[in-house]
This record gives structure tokens, C-alpha cells and sequence, in this order.
């Protein structure tokens, strides 16, 4: 069966350093039609669920765990009895969220997830978070960034647990490497690809150091 990827927008509320944001998040849902992953499960885990339209879920993948990309994922997870995975250095952050429930699986840089076939390559970008990854997908021609690269450039650095010399050094080193024509699909927001941004980046790149 022929891997496919699933977009689904859910709505909720960003909460962080005493702040709330009314905010839109794109839930990716990587699989074939008899299995899946789901990236960020964020805010309705119902919407997730009827999505998979009975589906096997493999694995939550968190791309960092600010409140509005986990906060559903212990509700999804008890559903479907799929582990929740997340990169270690994003734990306090989790627990601010969800402090009496741990995810199941460590995320590692150069990690390969494997789901219908495909590769999924863990790729730790930290700088929005300490933890948060991309995930590469090389037979897809395509890269889930998290809030890591959006359309017209990096994630937020203002917050507690950013920095954005960091969030440049990774997408620098990490994003940029990839073929310019690989399609990078975005925590919130419009898809872009990376050639489409490189121009934009080498600006923020030089701000960076």
C-alpha cells in the first residue's frame, strides 16, 4: 500500500510564561491505510482519532513539548495504545504540561522511525526547545519541522527555554543540508519547501552570530 501524509489543523490555546495564545496547529498523520504516526498531537484528540479512521496508531511523535503540541496526547495515547515519544531534553517542559504522566519512548538524534514502509529521521534541531526535533522523510521528499522553520523563517526564541543563536546553528547545520526541493511541513502555518527559504535563512543566519 502506497504512505500517504494526512493534514488536520486543530485549535486550541498556547500557555507559557504566564501568557495565553489563541493558536492553530497543523497535526501531521504519516502511514498507509492500515497503520500510522501521528506528529504533535495537539489539543483534540477525537478529531485525531476519527482522522486515523481506523487505523493502527504506531506512535505519537512530540516535535517538542510545548503545551499546544502534547496537550492531547495522553488522551490519544490512552485511546489508541499508541507510546508517546519525546526527546529527553524536553521534559520540564512536558511537566508543566502533563506532571503526573512521563511519555513512553525517547526521541534521539539520528533515530530512524520506521511506518508503512518509510523512514522517519530523527533530526534534533533544539533553539525553540531544548528538545525539539525535525523528522525527515527522505522517500516522501519531506521534512516535519515542528515550530522549528516556518514559512519566512525560524520558530520563536523570546520564551523561556529558547535561544536563537541555537534555533540558527540548528536549522543551519541540520534543515539547510537537506535537497532544496524537500518540502518542509510546519507546526503551524502554510508548507514551504527548503529551497524556498534558504534565501530568507542566510539573513537570520548572519543575525545569528
Amino acid at each position: 500500500m502506497t504512505a500517504r501524509i494526512d493534514h488536520l489543523v486543530t485549535s486550541g490555546t498556547f500557555a507559557l510564561d504566564g501568557g495565553e495564545w489563541d493558536v492553530d496547529n497543523n497535526v501531521w498523520i504519516v502511514g498507509d491505510d492500515t497503520e500510522a504516526v501521528v506528529i504533535d498531537a495537539a489539543h483534540d484528540a477525537a478529531a485525531i482519532e476519527a482522522a486515523l479512521d481506523g487505523r493502527t496508531l504506531r506512535a505519537i511523535i512530540c516535535t517538542h513539548a510545548h503545551n499546544d503540541h502534547i496537550d492531547a496526547a495522553p488522551a490519544l495515547a490512552a485511546a489508541t495504545g499508541a507510546p508517546i515519544l519525546l526527546h529527553p531534553d524536553d521534559l520540564p517542559l512536558w511537566k508543566q504540561t502533563h506532571p503526573g504522566r512521563a511519555p513512553d519512548g525517547e526521541l534521539a538524534d539520528g533515530q530512524e522511525l520506521e511506518i508503512a514502509g518509510l523512514r522517519l529521521q530523527v533530526l534534533h534541531t533544539p533553539g525553540h526547545a531544548p528538545g525539539a526535533v525535525c523528522l525527515y522523510a527522505p522517500e516522501l521528499g519531506t521534512v516535519f519541522t515542528g515550530d522549528t522553520l516556518f514559512q519566512g523563517g525560524p520558530g520563536a526564541t523570546g520564551r523561556s527555554f529558547s535561544d536563537f543563536p541555537t534555533i540558527v546553528t540548528s536549522i543551519r547545520d541540520r534543515l539547510l543540508a537537506l535537497p532544496a526541493e524537500t518540502t518542509v511541513r510546519t507546526g503551524h502555518g502554510d508548507t514551504t519547501t527548503i529551497g524556498a527559504e534558504a534565501p530568507h535563512l542566510q539573513e537570520w543566519i548572519t543575525r545569528g552570530h
